[in-house]
């Protein structure tokens, strides 16, 4: 299966919606305590078992998250430590790059998630605490949603509800907010430690994930909170990322501090249906492609990216 290796410490990849070969890399020097940060936009070879870079951009700060845009297949956004939002066109000559930068947050953004029903915005989150709504055709952000205590580690649109999204955050809970409502309309306190990551099922709109510096992963029905459907226990350290399955129900990828990615079938009681340890270090980035079923990316400190189908091996040539 195919590897990429880049200059920095990997943070995040994401399978491009228009193309199924095409992935956008967040990357940061110096594990993003300081220093520079690189997004790279790779390609797989269609022939071989070769990652190709189609363009890369330098940022000043390293880069934490990267979006792709739902409407136009050569723009994507990156998340930077600086508080700034990068909007890139692949289209473009390097020079006219970024197309812009969007700089309202007062600290480091660490997660972005593009509308995909509506496709015309984006939300980020922030470790200033807030989470921020853009347009690409607004220079300033719609609305600043100020809830959370702590950090704002992720954030994820409802699948099925335009106006919906939940946010993740460090002071233990999940929020879930209506952007036609002026405050969250549910307040999960999901952990008794830190989240860092929330995604929505793609079949059943009110189910969502949360995963912790706990080490857990639970799944939640959003119409009666007080007890979690599942608990998915397994990982050795903090589960940094998590993504539902955009082909099938009841699966669950998720990366963590163990250095390992993990996939869960959370409607069966032996729910680890397969664990994948070919990173060396923390494993902080991991999706699963919309166009191709079972094709799995992920990305950690080791400064490597794979690319593989599920149930096999990443390092496999």
């Amino acid at each position: 299966m195919p590897v990429f290796k880049t200059p920095f410490n990997g943070y995040s990849v994401r399978f491009s919606p228009f193309y199924e070969s095409r992935l956008a890399v967040a990357t940061a020097q110096n594990f993003g305590i300081l220093g520079n940060g690189r997004v790279h936009v790779i390609d797989l070879s269609p022939n071989a078992p070769v990652i190709n870079e189609l363009i890369a951009y330098d940022t000043a700060d390293g880069v934490y998250d990267v979006a792709w845009s739902e409407s136009h297949d050569s723009v994507l956004v990156a998340a930077v430590a600086d508080g700034s939002i990068k909007v890139y066109d692949t289209a473009l000559p390097p020079h006219s790059n970024p197309l812009r930068s969007l700089k309202e947050h007062a600290r480091e953004v660490h997660g972005l998630d593009y509308n995909p029903t509506r496709r015309d915005s984006f939300l980020s989150a922030s470790w200033d605490d807030s989470v921020k709504l853009w347009t690409l055709d607004r220079p300033a952000s719609l609305r600043t949603f100020r809830e959370h205590a702590y950090c704002v580690y992720s954030v994820a649109w409802n699948p099925k509800h335009a106006d919906v999204f939940a946010s993740a955050s460090g002071d233990c809970t999940v929020r879930i907010w209506d952007v036609r409502e002026p405050g969250s309309t549910m307040i999960i306190p999901g952990h008794e430690h830190e989240i860092l990551s929330c995604d929505w099922n793609k079949y059943d709109e009110c189910l969502i994930a949360s995963a912790s510096v706990d080490k857990s992963i639970k799944i939640w029905d959003v119409r009666n909170y007080r007890v979690p459907v599942s608990v998915l226990n397994g990982h050795g350290y903090a589960v940094r990322k998590i993504k539902f399955s955009p082909h099938r129900r009841n699966l669950i990828v998720s990366c963590s501090y163990d250095m390992t990615v993990c996939l869960w079938d959370f409607m069966i009681e032996d729910a680890l249906v397969g664990r994948y340890d070919h990173h060396t270090e923390f494993a902080v980035g991991v999706d699963l492609s919309v166009l191709v079923d079972g094709l799995m990316a992920s990305t950690g400190w080791d400064e490597l990216v794979y690319v593989w189908q599920q149930g096999m091996d990443p390092r496999a040539a």
